[in-house]
């Protein structure tokens, strides 16, 4: 995160009621994706802090109030609750991307970049590209003079003409570079990317930051588009088995008075925590949250770490659903994999 308030900053707040958006902002952040969760629980808890409710899972915009580290959790506060505050997902506002994508955006880790002088040989040139499974290599002058781009199609366009094997006639003529600046629309430059199978990206100072390829656009669609299908995968069993198990009353009990319905269906991820977490801030939910376990007749399943399981695949199905321009890490996508494998143990079909 941006930034780290001090201990004795975190202290101040002791005894205090703030906005859940304030305490982020109190990080440099404003969503609860999962590395601000832990960095802000790690934080407070360092300062001998906690929230009532928890920052992590309370709706949106509620408020917190900071107390000492341990303290429990009144009755009033319980009693009290609303409906609403059971929503542990964001809102559906908070799913639209916060500004179109941008080609930068998807620049690979250190800008994929390997690019030649204009002094290099044809054969070092062609040399990196077989070894790299390169299709192309610019010829770059500095940070910012492009002299041309080296493809296999100029390669074979050189000796098609029998010119002498230098990198200046095996490059692109001008008229094929593909060229664009960082902030450009991403998918308006998918075209340019297709026919020519690369583009070269510029930044507002005027160098060239890196190198976008139709293999990187491929790789990235696959690394965005998988998790979108495993939580809907995820969010498919779940309701068969829930469904099938607890009835009507037991969602009724969980939906807010505007969106009463008693249909699985109806459900978001953080209803089905509700359902099943016999150890939620909300004491009167506890007991059919037990019954609504033993209904589900999985007497070899740890519940505990099944209810865990499933809050990390809320959190982490919230930060998807953002549209975040970085694709899901290696770490929470194997989250996601796992849960997935867990629940067509127990769902065959959906």
């Amino acid at each position: 995160m941006p930034s780290t308030p001090s201990e004795q900053q975190l202290r101040d707040l002791k005894g205090k009621e703030l906005p859940v958006l304030d305490l982020l902002a109190l990080f440099g952040a404003r969503r609860r994706d999962p590395s601000t969760v832990l960095a802000v629980e790690a934080a407070l808890n360092a300062a001998g802090l906690s929230t009532v409710p928890y920052f992590a899972t309370c709706g949106h915009h509620a408020e917190v109030f900071v107390q000492s580290l341990g303290t429990p959790v009144s009755a009033a506060l319980d009693s009290d609750e609303s409906d609403a505050d059971a929503d542990l997902d964001d809102p559906v506002e908070g799913l639209l991307p916060q500004r179109p994508l941008s080609i930068g955006d998807v620049l690979p880790p250190g800008g994929g970049l390997m690019a030649q002088t204009p002094s290099a040989s044809l054969e070092t040139v062609t040399h990196l590209m077989r070894h790299n499974n390169f299709s192309q290599v610019p010829i770059i002058e500095g940070q910012n003079m492009l002299h041309g781009v080296v493809t296999w199609r100029s390669v074979a366009r050189m000796y098609e003409f029998g010119l002498s094997p230098t990198v200046a006639n095996a490059s692109e003529p001008p008229a094929h570079w593909a060229v664009a600046q960082d902030n450009q629309d991403f998918f308006s430059l998918l075209p340019m990317v297709s026919e020519q199978g690369y583009a070269l990206i510029r930044g507002n100072d005027g160098t060239i930051r890196g190198i976008v390829t139709a293999a990187d656009i491929t790789e990235r669609f696959a690394a965005t588009a998988r998790p979108f299908f495993l939580i809907g995968e995820i969010e498919m069993r779940l309701r068969k088995c829930l469904g099938k198990a607890i009835g009507p009353d037991a969602i009724l009990a969980i939906q807010s008075k505007n969106r009463k319905s008693g249909q699985i269906s109806d459900l978001q991820f953080g209803d089905y925590v509700i359902l099943l977490d016999g150890q939620q801030r909300k004491e009167s939910l506890r007991p059919q949250a037990d019954q609504n376990w033993l209904a589900l007749q999985w007497p070899w399943e740890d519940r505990v770490q099944f209810v865990r399981k499933l809050d990390r695949v809320r959190i982490i199905r919230n930060k998807v659903a953002h549209f975040d321009p970085q694709p899901l890490s290696g770490e929470l996508h194997d989250e996601l994999e796992k849960f997935c494998q867990l629940l067509r143990h127990y769902v065959q079909d959906i």
